[in-house]
Parts: structure tokens; sequence; C-alpha cells
């Protein structure tokens, strides 16, 4: 039987006392726990930035790679070994700066991974620039007179992408993240879930208590593209999180030749003559 504390990691997590990602790494172990996953049929992939050290603080098979390059990884390893349960991590500006094109052709390639951002609204590990989720007018370090750029939306990315799965949750709301997570990692498909995730340092207006007042669950129908679409594009006094958008399709695994037959890791090694590598000569 797997338990949460099958999942803790033998490093002590950094980050900031209140910073959201703690929330974030406990709903991801309880709910591999909850799904009876076990850490060695488990990897998470990540980029660079505060979120993406949480492969060094859990207890499962790790990559922690490059800035914005979470995804190519991720999408590797599940092609490698469809048997692993994958997920990709990193934060806001890791994945919708950096990693913004590995983003979106990720989420058309329907790739059979779990991604999620911790979405901070702000570049943390480099204390304090703004990201690309950053609120037009707020001020940073890189924009002292005020951010001129209107905020990423990612949830309508990842819908006009291809992605069969989006959702949003609020590391304020443990229990909720938890559940989306599960769903997110059952999901045979591109699962993204952007996680509100206040950076307690150097975000004082995307707070824990901004985001209490605003967030709110509703009743989506989550087959209808259309009403998934227009209500990522609520913000304001209201902010809906909760599973925006599900349908089941073909992943790129499903297509590809190569992959479809079988894992790569089961396929026997190739073996090349003097002969067949002289005709590439």
């Amino acid at each position: 039987m797997v338990t949460i504390a099958d999942y803790k990691g033998k490093v002590k997590p950094d980050w900031c006392p209140g910073c959201g990602n703690f929330a974030q790494l406990s709903a991801i172990s309880a709910a591999l726990a909850d799904l009876g996953i076990e850490p060695k049929d488990a990897v998470v992939s990540s980029g660079i930035g505060c979120s993406s050290n949480l492969p060094e603080f859990i207890n499962l098979y790790g990559f922690h790679g490059i800035h914005g390059r979470s995804l190519p990884v991720a999408s590797a390893i599940k092609w490698a070994n469809e048997k692993l349960t994958v997920l990709a991590y990193g934060g806001d500006g890791d994945g919708f700066f950096e990693g913004t094109q590995h983003f979106y052709h990720t989420a058309k390639r329907n790739v059979d991974i779990t991604y999620i951002v911790s979405d901070n609204q702000i570049f943390g590990l480099t204390t304090g620039q703004a990201s690309p989720t950053s609120q037009l007018g707020m001020k940073t370090k890189s924009t002292p007179e005020g951010n001129i750029e209107k905020p990423l939306n990612p949830l309508t990315i990842a819908l006009t992408a291809g992605a069969t799965f989006v959702a949003r949750a609020f590391s304020g709301d443990a229990l909720h993240l938890r559940e989306v997570i599960k769903r997110g990692i059952k999901h045979k498909g591109f699962s993204f879930i952007d996680v509100f995730s206040p950076c307690v340092t150097y975000n004082k207006i995307n707070t824990y208590d901004f985001f209490r007042q605003r967030v709110y669950k509703p009743e989506t129908d989550v087959k209808d593209f259309d009403k998934a679409y227009k209500l990522a594009q609520e913000w304001g006094d209201k902010i809906p999180i909760g599973v925006f958008y599900e349908v089941e399709a073909k992943r790129y695994e499903d297509y590809d030749p190569v992959i479809s037959s079988m894992p790569l890791i089961e396929k026997p090694p190739v073996k090349l003559t003097s002969e067949a590598l002289a005709e590439f000569l």
C-alpha cells in the first residue's frame, strides 16, 4: 500500500516559508499515493526556477534540466517507457517564457504527460522580475514604472493548442488541488494544470488573500470547448478554478509507428553491421 510518506524526499525544501510550492509538493505526493502509484513507477522533469527544484524534494525519479525544457524531456521519457507516470513541473517564467514553444507543441501532440505549473506571476529565483503572467502595470525590478505587457493566458493557449485536459487550481486550497492533480494524472493525454501559487517574497499583489477573495468553482461541461475558452478568460472580481476541459483523443504515442507497437525500452537492440553502416557514409 502506497502512502504519502513513501514520497518524502531526503532533501528538505528550501523554499521561502509560506511559498505555494509546499502545497503543490504535498498535493503531488498525495495524488500519486491515492492512485496507488509507487515511487519507482513515477518520474518528474523540471526546468529552472524556485519551483523547478521539486525533483530534489520528492522521492521518485527526477530530471532537473535547463530553462524551459522540462516538456521535451518529459515527452522523451514517456515515449521510452509508457509504463511510467510522467510529470513535468516548473514555474510561469520557465514554462511561458523560455518554454513557450515546447508548451504549445506538447499540447498539440497530446503527449500523455501531466504538466503542472506553479504560477506566481513573477520571476522568483532571480529575485522579482516581471514574468509572462504578471499583471499590466505591475511594478517589479524589471518594470519599475509598471509592466507594459498584457499578461499571457496559459489556459487559452493550452486550449487553442489542443490540450485534452485543461485545469486551474490554487495552492491555498490544498484538497481541491490534490483532486485536480489526481484527475490530470488519470487522464490519457496531455494534462495541463495551472496553479496559482503566491510568491510571499516578491509578489505583494497576487497574494493568498487576493485569490481567496476571488476564486470560485463553477459547474462546467468539460466537453464544451467554447464554454471552456470563455471561462478561461474570466479575470477580475471572480476567477474560476477547477477542470475547464477534458476530452478523449488519440495521443502522439498512438500515431507513431515506432512507439505505438511497444515501449522503446522493450525493443531489441539494433545490431548494425559494417555493411549497413557503410550505406550511411
